[in-house]
């Protein structure tokens, strides 16, 4: 079996982890026996400064001709976040309907938790988080721009066939798993459209009897991740509740490094996308500190996908041994001054 992938190394430490785990790729492929065509796109922020875009126009063309994509990073220091934002990662999740974002947060034994008294395989969630409209839809304006009665509304959209996309998808999962899923929502405050996702959940909370479902405002549930996450199994929540439940994910469970991702069309119609949710870290960019492992991660997760469950399995029990083992050399965000390199190397001797 052939897999073309689209791999957009993208802005500050998304090149060097690229860089780092793309032989390992190709190791766990030939012990797979399947192929991985790996075809480079260098779009970004420094394409933008170059020639006024972060991609070409016919980008989701070329795109659209993979069976999956691969994303190191998306962000630079000179230019605002909504530009690269809106400039790459939004119109692939959108026009490629990646309604479906899934977001694992575990703390994997050998890893420190900021928590007091939680070990290994204590914490183990996922959060499923809209992702193509809710409070990161690009509806709304500017009036009146430097006046003192501007004006800026913006306007989330919820769909009932968005909605009922990402929950129905936690459901299935949440069975799969200890069927319990908690709904994260803000409903007290948001009378239309939280109080409509809320009906959206009891609706299909009917559909699966043998899944127990709690309902927390975002606050609560922030506050409840910290004070006792070792409780969540499958988180849903909308795109911008989702969003920030994950970054409490990662940092609970020891590092934005250990963070992946999976941007995922239900449909099967377009590739899906997956990413660490890390960002482009610009402040040690160019050093060769970046931890490796939410990249790699990411990639078991697209292997997954893929139907290739022994390579991504086989990917992930290298992690957990190369984690576990506390003499193997790790990089500053997990206490060590390990190279990206001599640790994706590490993990390529563990497979």
């Amino acid at each position: 079996m052939r897999y073309n992938i689209a791999a957009i190394p993208g802005d500050g430490i998304g090149p060097e982890v690229m860089d780092s785990i793309t032989p390992l790729l190709h190791d766990v492929a030939a012990m797979e026996q399947f192929d991985l065509a790996i075809d480079r796109y260098d779009w970004g922020s420094m394409r933008l400064m170059k020639d006024g875009a972060m991609m070409p126009d016919n980008a989701l063309e070329q795109l659209d001709q993979s069976d999956a994509i691969l994303v190191g990073a998306v962000g630079h220091p000179q230019v605002p976040d909504h530009v690269t934002l809106h400039g790459l990662l939004l119109p692939i999740r959108k026009q490629f309907n990646q309604l479906v974002c899934e977001r694992p947060s575990i703390l994997f034994k050998g890893v420190e938790s900021p928590l007091r008294g939680y070990h290994g395989g204590d914490i183990d969630f996922t959060v499923f988080r809209e992702n193509t409209e809710g409070e990161y839809s690009d509806v709304g304006g500017r009036e009146h721009i430097g006046f003192s009665h501007e004006v800026a509304v913006q306007t989330s959209v919820f769909t009932r066939q968005g909605t009922e996309g990402i929950v129905r998808f936690a459901f299935e999962r949440a069975k799969q798993r200890s069927g319990h899923l908690t709904s994260i929502t803000k409903s007290n405050a948001q009378g239309h459209s939280m109080v409509f996702w809320d009906q959206i959940v009891r609706e299909i909370a009917s559909e699966y009897p043998s899944v127990r479902v709690d309902s927390l405002l975002v606050d609560a549930g922030c506050m409840e991740l910290i004070r006792r996450p070792e409780e969540f199994d499958v988180i849903v929540a909308s795109n911008l509740f989702g969003d920030i439940l994950t970054d409490i994910g990662a940092i609970i469970t020891g590092s934005m490094g250990l963070a992946p991702s999976a941007n995922i069309d239900p449909s099967g119609q377009h590739p899906s996308m997956f990413e660490p949710v890390h960002g482009s870290a610009p402040d040690i960019a160019g050093t060769g500190s970046a931890n490796p492992l939410a990249m790699l991660l990411s990639a078991a997760m697209m292997l997954e996908h893929l139907d290739e469950e022994s390579a991504s399995h086989r990917i992930r029990q290298a992690v957990r041994t190369y984690l576990a083992d506390t003499d193997a050399p790790r990089t500053p965000d997990l206490g060590g001054d390990a190279r990206t390199e001599s640790v994706s190397n590490e993990i390529r001797s563990r497979l």
